[in-house]
């Protein structure tokens, strides 16, 4: 209900009413903007125009949710209280229907100060159930794409990723045609962890480094490091060649131009080949602030530069999560590519 949406958002962060969005389909309505788009010092800035978005509504939306709760399964759309819930839900403007289930339950190890997930150092043992529900809940909701992240779990020897592969295997066995893509933690650089998942049968292998390499140990906890993320990456790609690998970066939270150039540079060497950037929001009142809200303008710049770059598809807007309408720009993506390899071997 709207009620409990409210509640859901406002917490002691952002509330809904900054979220409800207004007709934005005037040209340029966010040129005529006038607050501030950098933060300074003291100051905590209003949400602009391009970050309003719908309120979660729809048969799709409603049925994922009590499945969900009648499972007792976790998603990060909930627990990270994304703003995109009801578009990804119920499968937006092409009918792409997505989600993101988080495994592990909803306690980390780790605290990075972007991250409103909670966190304990021994969170409670694994639910043994929890890769066969995953996989009966997500045939029953018929979706296309779906996203098997989780919290870091160090407290863990292989860090979950045992857990992660039956959930796969479950999956691919239930519902041959769905597309599974896994955005993993870095189980603290144990790659024998990343080939363990690599080799689980899924299509997308994703890992987030985050932020730029100069940002990381302000952003991330100090467990976590941006050569550590590039060598699981990179590792899964030695493992398993044809894998597709992702990351995702936020904007937003004091960086340069030049450092996320660089940042990009890195990924591409890593053999990284999709990208998705997006608005860095503060999640609550204990997490970092956002520095600058970043134009639609210069989103649509970095895109430009990731598809220069040679990524194979780079997603980048105000609004783009890390698995953000994932079907929808993969699906897309795929069949282009798939259709100029055809054409090329004709």
């Amino acid at each position: 209900t709207l009620q409990d949406r409210k509640k859901e958002i406002k917490e002691d962060g952002l509330e809904l009413k900054d979220f409800i969005s207004g007709d934005l389909s005037e040209k340029g309505r966010w040129e005529e903007y006038r607050g501030n788009l950098k933060r300074q010092k003291g100051e905590r800035l209003r949400l602009p125009p391009w970050l309003k978005t719908e309120i979660p509504i729809g048969k799709n939306y409603n049925k994922l949710k009590n499945t969900l709760r009648d499972l007792n399964l976790h998603t990060v759309c909930e627990e990270a209280r994304c703003p995109n819930i009801g578009e990804c839900w119920g499968g937006g403007e092409h009918a792409t229907a997505t989600a993101t289930i988080m495994l592990m339950g909803d306690t980390c190890t780790r605290g990075c100060r972007f991250c409103s997930i909670k966190t304990a150092r021994n969170p409670p043992p694994l639910d043994p159930d929890e890769p066969y529900n995953t996989a009966k809940a997500i045939a029953a909701w018929g979706l296309d794409y779906v996203v098997l992240t989780s919290v870091d779990r160090d407290d863990l020897a292989d860090g979950g990723a045992e857990h992660f592969a039956k959930t796969v295997s479950n999956l691919k066995e239930r519902s041959p045609h769905i597309l599974v893509e896994c955005l993993t933690p870095d189980f603290r650089g144990d790659l024998s962890s990343v080939e363990t998942i690599a080799l689980s049968g899924l299509d997308v292998y994703a890992h987030n480094v985050e932020t730029v390499r100069e940002l990381q140990r302000y952003v991330r906890d100090p467990r976590a490091n941006i050569d550590q993320s590039l060598s699981v990456l990179r590792h899964a790609k030695q493992v398993k060649p044809g894998l597709l690998t992702k990351t995702s970066i936020m904007l937003g939270l004091g960086e340069t131009d030049t450092q996320i150039h660089a940042t990009l540079k890195d990924l591409r060497d890593a053999g990284v080949d999709c990208l998705t950037l997006g608005q860095y929001m503060q999640p609550t009142k204990r997490h970092l602030k956002v520095e600058e809200y970043v134009t639609p303008e210069k989103f649509a710049y970095w895109e430009k530069i990731g598809q220069k770059m040679g990524f194979v598809y780079t997603a980048s807007g105000p609004l783009v999560r890390s698995s953000y309408k994932a079907g929808e720009f993969f699906l897309k993506n795929l069949l282009k590519n798939r259709k100029l390899e055809e054409e090329t071997s004709e």
